[in-house]
């Protein structure tokens, strides 16, 4: 997956791989639970960090906040599979409704992660 990530966004720099771990994760938190997600973004976080001889922590950061990002499925979470039934939602509900907060949420974790953990 981190050769992936650097074939499909290296040529974008440090912060371009950052942005490949993120949505990577994204992904994955909204096809399993955040707990997967994490322990399948974090190894790849470290290896795309080690491929371009940057410190990790960013990476890392970047995927553990990607994997607490399940906004759009009601499938990643617990709790949205509790209202789902309850409240008889559907899934087109949770896509409506979570794309503007996955959006936001996105933007600010990629904006503040590299200033907060600097490359």
């Amino acid at each position: 997956m981190a050769s992936g990530i650097q074939t499909v966004f290296g040529e974008m720099g440090p912060l371009g791989a950052l942005i490949g771990v993120y949505l990577l994760t994204l992904v994955l938190t909204e096809l399993v639970t955040n707990n997967a997600a994490a322990a399948l973004g974090v190894p790849t976080a470290l290896a795309t960090a080690s491929a371009l001889g940057r410190k990790p922590h960013p990476f890392i950061m970047a995927a553990a906040y990607a994997a607490s990002a399940c906004f759009l499925l009601p499938y990643s979470c617990q709790t949205h599979l509790m209202v789902y039934s309850e409240g008889r939602y559907k899934v087109l509900d949770y896509l409506r409704s979570g794309w503007p907060v996955s959006l936001a949420y996105s933007a600010t974790v990629i904006a503040l992660v590299p200033t907060v953990f600097p490359f």
